[in-house]
């Protein structure tokens, strides 16, 4: 019971933070048009959720009960991959065929490349 609620108190923390994040990320590009707020959000999340779980495994840190905080509840959240799923449907319906281009290769190219650097990071830090 305690993990379930850990889970939810981390999603709950990275739900706000993604509407804090991806809400002022918006606001500060001034974009009506581009869901820059979404990629920012799933590109930190990309490189967070791979350079913490690298750490975990290769370092022995984190238990099981710090992990389902962070990876499930928090990150969980805290990434938006159904919205931007939403925001790319939301492009192609309002036939913005090159906006939609963008942000789904924006999106997973920029966020497998965080990914990859989350891992690099873990390896260069702590070899």
């Amino acid at each position: 019971m305690r993990g379930l609620f850990l889970i939810g108190v981390g999603g709950f923390l990275g739900a706000v933070m993604r509407y804090s994040l991806s809400g002022a990320v918006q606001w500060f590009t001034q974009s009506f048009r581009f869901p820059f707020g979404t990629l920012a959000v799933n590109v930190l999340g990309s490189f967070l959720l791979v350079f913490l779980a690298s750490m975990a495994d290769s370092l022995g840190v984190f238990g099981p009960t710090i992990r389902s905080f962070v990876f499930i509840g928090f990150l969980g959240a805290f990434t938006t991959f159904s919205t931007f799923s939403y925001e790319s449907t939301l492009l192609m319906l309002d036939g913005e065929g090159i906006l939609t281009a963008i942000n789904i290769i924006a999106n997973v190219g920029l966020c497998l490349a965080a990914a990859w650097c989350g891992r690099a990071a873990v390896y260069w830090i702590w070899g």
